[in-house]
């Protein structure tokens, strides 16, 4: 990967938190979520209803990722410090890398960890509002009854940069690396 390149993609990383930050700017100042006022109290605000399987739905989540291992108190500290230390590593591997794919999946995550560990500072919870719960599908069974199968987390524009990021750091790192290393040992025969 070349060095524009490289440098390049440390443009991605700010692009992807003022995505994120503006999404959660618009959201927060809407009056239908009564955001800061539930805060407190660990359940969905409010709500805007956008179609049959998307609505905005504002959840604050102190957990990590999909509302896991929720913290607050001195644990929202320590799980700000641990992402910090996560998303600088990253960097510096970003620093490093050698292939494209390597390097966007890096910004995507560094990026989107960026984004909720503002969140967390400011407010000590994230704010996910992009809900895909409603029904995708609906399953009829002739003993079950109707069946609904949705999304059943609430998310962001950040968590949705670390997941791309992620799968495409999976992808990169063990599929296309096997290709690598298989197109190397038969060059080597």
């Amino acid at each position: 990967m070349s060095k524009a390149f490289r440098y390049a993609l440390f443009f991605l990383i700010p692009i992807v938190v003022i995505l994120d930050q503006w999404s959660k700017h618009l959201i927060l100042k809407e009056p239908a979520f009564d955001a800061l006022d539930c805060l407190d109290q660990g359940q969905r605000c409010g709500g805007i209803e956008v179609s049959s399987i998307f609505d905005l739905s504002l959840v604050w989540n102190r957990g990590i990722s999909f509302g896991t291992l929720q913290s607050d108190g001195f644990m929202r500290w320590v799980l700000v410090a641990l992402v910090v230390v996560i998303a600088v590593g990253f960097g510096v591997w970003l620093l490093k890398a050698a292939r494209h794919w390597t390097g966007i999946a890096l910004a995507l995550v560094v990026g989107g960890a960026l984004g909720n560990v503002i969140d967390r500072v400011r407010f000590g919870a994230v704010v996910d509002f992009l809900d895909f719960s409603g029904p995708w599908f609906d399953f009829s069974y002739r003993y079950l009854g109707p069946v609904e199968v949705g999304f059943p987390w609430v998310f962001n524009v950040a968590d949705a940069a670390v997941s791309v990021g992620a799968v495409l750091l999976f992808v990169d790192q063990f599929l296309m690396s096997r290709n690598e290393q298989s197109a190397r040992a038969g060059t080597d025969q």
